[in-house]
């Protein structure tokens, strides 16, 4: 009987973790740019391409800035057939993209890991 428990506790803890990632996803849309410095953040700093910039509502005066985000492509905003390359990219928050047309404003690069460029934007699922 205890032997049971156990693996019931194990069975448990083990489908938690598998799931927790996907039960803190947010959903939003992903554009890209290419010209990386100066940054909001870090002025004239080279802070790598696996960067993003953050729209206003992420933003929070600059709260944000070193934050890293877990970016996956979910699906298309446009008529581009299957945009996602089913990756995901891990990328450090570096600036401040107002009105840039997504949640996240990705480096061409980190897009281009997760997504056909082509697109221009996608719809994605990030988490801190």
């Amino acid at each position: 009987m205890a032997t049971s428990v156990m693996h019931l506790f194990l069975f448990i803890s083990v489908v938690s973790v598998m799931l927790s990632p996907a039960a803190y996803a947010t959903p939003g849309t992903a554009t890209f740019y290419t010209n990386y410095v100066p940054s909001a953040c870090y002025g004239n700093h080279d802070s790598g391409v696996m960067i993003a910039a953050a729209s206003d509502p992420l933003w929070n005066n600059g709260a944000i800035c070193g934050k890293t985000f877990t970016v996956t492509c979910t699906g298309p905003t446009n008529p581009v057939p299957h945009p996602c390359t089913g990756k995901s990219v891990t990328v450090k928050i570096v600036d401040h993209c107002p009105g840039c047309g997504g949640t996240l404003d990705l480096s061409k690069e980190a897009f281009q890991t997760i997504a056909n460029p082509v697109a221009g934007v996608i719809k994605i699922d990030y988490h801190i």
